[in-house]
Formats: structure tokens, C-alpha cells, sequence
């Protein structure tokens, strides 16, 4: 493992490069203007959006557009957008704040929004030609027009380079035909600029166009009856010999894969910073309703089985608000980076996000899940009442289910973080193979029995993690060297060694965060601690599954051995302590 102590701009880096805690972000360290952002976003939610949740609950698509039309007089339409199109032109972590605050009020506004300001915008703004950006940016930005991505078709989901949509050239050279259907199309009521992706004749990938709303041959089909997100706007799309001119065509032709690929990296991570506020609303009405429900003469949030609960939601924010926002630094910084180098703003803003899509996938499993998870729970704690649609958390239950299939499911995501980790090691973009093989040297070896100095604060536990590292390592280059090529076939094997991969990161970014900024006796410290626990006891669990699926014999049993040797604290931590801890704080606050 590297000691290196140099921040790396490497996605999936973090695997073989400690991170010292001041090269991190986190959102105690946002500027005065970011602080203003965040708190204009939460204000105009309280004000304008929870009042009317029985509206929003029983489908009133015109409120879910005219409070879209709100956020973009207030320019939060345009966060990411460059000033010379009409837009704020803040960097990557302003833009994740604005989703963050502005998400967690209402499922279906945040879909709206999610979908407008990232899928419905930045493909024009990443590969749209200077005079396609000067013509739909504005709009989009200002919310005078809303934007719509058609990628899904009822054939085509996961693979999304199998559509059946099709496009051909008109006898005159000034349109593409394009017939074909799109499902699943958030906004499509009211979007009057459509991204559609189509092949091209005989093509092999497909590719983007720019479609308007008044298009002949564009029709719509009824809204759809969904679980949740009831007032976000989803209809099925058609296309009968559809015209759109040759100058709509987006980027390059065979290029839409791409196009949808790079869309969907930004949109991952995006879709875990919409999950951070609804899972500290969550908390608070949970918390509320803890200290005033009374059973046997007390206050529910007295017992310690409601208390290990709100612990534990109090504890997945933190860990999800420290990874978030430790990923979206990283990608500015790449961004800046690569700008600095010469390369123009909207190339880099493409690479810098396609160097962290490793990262971008584990958000998004790891906080969509970890949204429903606390859902749930808040359900648990209002009991019966948490089942009735008159309490907040039947919605936000139904709310969350989605975030688990936005993006790409979540199963899609977990293959794709390794697969994405391999790649970048067989194309010598990233060295795995060294420190996985400088692993398989450490478990011939004998084991130091030397008790370390873990005198400095959260030191055992950066070691705990260091360890935890080599246990990915392990497994993984051990199932890559037996099935080589084959790897990918092995999604047991994969959705094992993501379970792994997605703790490792999301328990450093915690532990970094707390080492940067609070002292050892602060309920933050307990909760980066006790995140690392339940870690490593899950990290326990997948690899364990994992080594007794392929390994056999000595190579079996030398693994693990090698596994309780990486999952072993020198100091174990006292759990009940550390959750009495947070839990006390967070009753007595009652909010996150």
C-alpha cells in the first residue's frame, strides 16, 4: 500500500493511496456564498413546497411546473450552466449543494428538477455545438423551457444500446426520419426539449438528437400510475416518421452511447446528494414524533430500541454527506485541474467527471439504498401511524423506492464500480495488480504480534481501513487471476467484491472527516467509529461468501486466514456506547 501523502485526482485511487484527512471536503468548509445557496434552497422549500405535500401526493403535475418555473426565476435552473448562456456557472460542488437542499422536500420536484438540470441539460451543454448551446442553454437554464431525456424503451433498459429506435436521412439531406418509442421519460407532460437517442440506419451505437416539443410526428402517451413520485411528470414517448433537422443531430454520429454513459456518470452522483435532505427530514420527523409519542408513561425516544434506530439514521447521514461531498471536490479539482492544462471547460468537464464515475456508481448504491433503509426505519418509529398516507413517512418511503432504479439500478451500478476498477487496471490507468500482489506476499508471511500506538485520534481506526483495503485486494485479484477475462460473467463474485469496495469508501470518507474536524469525545467521532464497525462486519460477510465460492484447499483457508487477520481491531469499540452517545444527541436536538 502507498503512503503517499499527495492528493491523487484518480478515481479508485483512494484503494491503494491513504488520503490524509486535509485532502478531503466536507461540508463543514463550504464558503459564505455556498452557505447562502444552501439555506435560500432550504427556505424556499419550507415555504413553498412541504405546505403542500397533499397537493404533490395527489398528482397536481401543474404545481410540480409551476414551482419548477420558481426554482428558475431564482436561477437555480442554471447552477452548473456558464453565465455566457444565461446561467449561475458554479462549480461542481455548488451544484451538488443546490440538488442536495433542493431535493428533500418533495420526491417528485426532485425528480423534475434531477432530470432538467442533469440528464434534460447537460448533454447540450457537454456536446452540443456552439450555436445548439446558444440556442436551447438560455431556456433551460432561466426555466422559460424544460428538458427531457429519452433513453429507455420498453426493450432496452441496462442496455441501453440495444433501443430499436430508429433514424434515416431524408431523400433531401435536411432531416432525420426517426420512428421509434421512449417509456419511463420523467417530465414529458411539460418538456418542451427532448435528448433522444436513435441509430442511425444500420449503425452500431446510437445517436443523440435535439428534439422541440412541436415536432411533427412527436406524441405523447397518458401519465403513468406510479408507486411514488406521484406528481413528477412520466409518460412514454413516439415517434411516427418524425423530421428533425440535420443541425439537431447531438455530437458526434455513433456517439449517443457515449453521450448517454457520461450523462448518467453526472447523474449518479447528483442522484446521492437528492437523497441527503430527504434523509435528514426523515430523521427529524422521526425524532420529533419519538419525543412525543408516550407508551407506558414515557417518551418512546427513552427506549433503546428506538434509539439504536435513530443512532443509526443520524449516522448514515453523516457517512453519506462525507462521501458526497468528498467525490464532488475531487471531481472539481480534476475539472480545474485539466482546465489549468489547456483544455477547454466543457472537455474537462467531461473528463473530470469520467475519472470518478468508480466513485459516482458507489454513491449512488450506497446512499439510494441507505435513503429507503432510513425510510423504512422512520416508518418503524411512528409504528402503525407510519403506515397511514397522513403521516410524512408512507410518502417518503414510496419516494425513495426509486432511487434504487434511477441512473441504472443498483445492481447495474455495483458490477459497474469493479467493472469500471478493472478496466482502468488493464489499461495501466490505475495499479492494482502490485499492491494485490504485495497482499498475496503479506499472507504468506507471519503476522506481527507488535501492539501498535494508536495514541493519535481515530489512528487504529485509518489502520482498520488501511487493512480492509488489502481484504478487496485479496479477493478480488485472487477471482480475477482464476477467471481472467471471464470475470465479468461472475456477478455473484462482482456484487461481493462491490459490497466491499462501497464500504471501504464510504467508511474512509467518514473517518476523514471526522479526523479534519472534531474533537475525540464529539458524537461525529462516535459516529465515524461506529459506521466502521458495522463495515467491517459486512465487509466480513461478502468476502467470507466470496473466498468459499472459488477458492478451494490451502489457497481457501490461506484466505481466510488473511480475512480475520485484515478484520481485526487491536481495541474493539464499546457499540452500545457509541450508540447511547449519538442517540442522546440527536433526541435531545431533534433534528439532524
Amino acid at each position: 500500500m502507498s503512503d503517499t501523502t499527495q492528493k491523487s485526482l484518480i478515481g479508485g485511487d483512494f484503494l491503494i493511496t491513504e488520503t490524509p484527512a486535509q485532502d478531503i471536503f466536507t461540508l463543514e468548509e463550504l464558503s459564505e456564498e455556498q452557505k447562502m445557496m444552501r439555506d435560500s434552497a432550504k427556505e424556499f422549500i419550507d415555504r413553498e413546497v412541504v405546505p403542500h405535500h397533499e397537493r404533490f401526493e395527489s398528482k397536481d403535475y401543474a404545481l410540480t411546473e409551476a414551482t419548477m418555473r420558481q426554482l428558475g426565476e431564482m436561477g437555480f435552473l442554471g447552477v452548473t450552466v456558464p453565465e455566457q448562456y444565461g446561467g449561475l456557472g458554479m462549480g461542481f460542488v455548488t451544484t451538488m449543494l443546490a440538488c442536495d437542499y433542493l431535493s428533500g422536500g418533495n420526491g417528485s420536484l426532485a425528480t423534475a428538477y434531477g432530470a432538467h438540470t442533469g440528464i434534460g441539460t447537460l448533454p447540450i451543454l457537454l456536446y452540443g455545438t456552439e450555436e445548439q448551446k446558444n440556442k436551447y442553454l438560455p431556456d433551460l437554464a432561466t426555466g422559460n423551457k424544460f428538458g427531457a431525456y429519452c433513453l429507455t424503451e420498453p426493450d432496452a433498459g441496462s442496455d441501453a444500446n440495444s433501443g430499436k429506435t430508429k433514424a434515416k436521412l431524408s431523400e433531401d439531406g435536411k432531416h432525420y426520419i426517426i420512428n421509434g418509442q421512449k417509456m419511463w421519460i420523467s417530465n414529458a407532460g411539460f418538456a418542451e426539449i427532448f435528448i433522444v437517442f436513435a441509430k442511425i440506419d444500420d449503425d452500431k451505437n446510437i445517436t443523440g438528437f435535439i428534439v422541440e416539443r412541436d415536432t411533427e410526428g412527436l406524441t405523447f402517451g397518458e401519465e403513468e400510475h406510479k408507486l411514488g413520485i406521484r406528481s413528477s411528470s412520466t409518460r412514454q414517448v413516439f415517434f411516427n416518421d418524425m423530421k428533425v433537422p440535420v443541425e439537431n443531430l447531438l455530437g458526434e454520429r455513433n456517439n449517443g452511447f457515449k453521450i448517454a454513459l457520461n450523462s448518467l456518470n453526472v447523474g449518479r452522483i447528483k442522484l446521492a446528494a437528492a437523497n441527503l435532505d430527504g434523509q435528514r427530514r426523515i430523521l427529524a420527523h422521526a425524532t420529533k414524533y419519538a419525543n412525543e409519542r408516550k407508551q407506558f408513561g414515557v417518551a418512546i425516544s427513552t427506549f433503546g430500541a428506538i434509539r439504536k434506530k435513530i443512532a443509526e439514521m443520524a449516522t448514515g447521514i453523516f457517512v453519506s454527506e462525507a462521501g458526497s461531498y468528498r467525490a464532488a471536490k475531487d471531481i472539481q479539482d480534476k475539472i480545474d485541474e485539466l482546465v489549468a492544462g489547456g483544455m477547454n471547460h466543457q472537455e474537462a468537464e467531461l473528463k473530470g467527471v469520467e475519472e470518478f464515475a468508480v466513485e459516482a456508481s458507489i454513491l449512488k448504491v450506497f446512499v439510494s439504498d441507505l435513503t429507503q433503509q432510513t425510510a423504512d426505519e422512520g416508518i418503524q418509529i411512528y409504528g402503525g401511524m407510519g403506515f397511514s398516507a397522513d403521516a410524512p413517512m408512507e410518502a417518503a418511503w414510496r419516494d425513495a423506492r426509486i432511487g434504487r432504479i434511477y441512473e441504472g439500478t443498483n445492481e447495474i451500478n455495483r458490477l459497474l464500480a469493479v467493472g469500471m476498477l478493472i478496466k482502468k487496471t488493464m489499461k495501466g490507468q490505475l495499479d492494482l495488480l502490485k499492491p494485490a500482489m504485495a497482499v498475496g506476499k503479506e499472507l504468506m508471511g507471519i503476522p506481527s504480534f507488535d501492539v501498535p500506538d494508536y495514541s493519535e485520534l481515530l489512528s487504529e481506526e485509518k489502520a482498520v481501513i488501511a487493512n480492509l483495503k488489502k481484504v478487496f485486494l485479496m479477493v478480488s485479484g485472487a477471482a480475477l487471476q482464476k477467471y481472467m477475462m471471464e470475470m465479468e460473467k461472475q456477478q455473484h463474485l462482482l456484487l461481493n467484491a462491490s459490497e466491499i469496495l462501497n464500504q471501504i469508501y464510504m467508511a474512509e470518507s467518514a473517518v476523514l472527516r471526522a479526523e479534519k474536524h472534531f474533537s475525540a469525545d464529539s458524537v461525529e467521532v462516535a459516529m465515524a467509529q461506529l459506521n466502521l464497525y458495522k463495515a467491517v462486519e459486512k465487509i466480513i460477510v461478502a468476502a467470507k461468501e466470496g473466498i468459499i465460492s472459488f477458492a478451494e484447499g490451502d489457497e481457501q483457508r490461506m484466505m481466510l486466514s488473511g480475512l480475520r487477520r485484515f478484520t481485526k481491531y487491536t481495541n474493539q469499540p464499546n457499540i452500545i456506547a457509541l450508540t447511547e452517545k449519538i442517540a442522546a444527541h440527536y433526541v435531545e436536538k431533534g433534528h439532524y
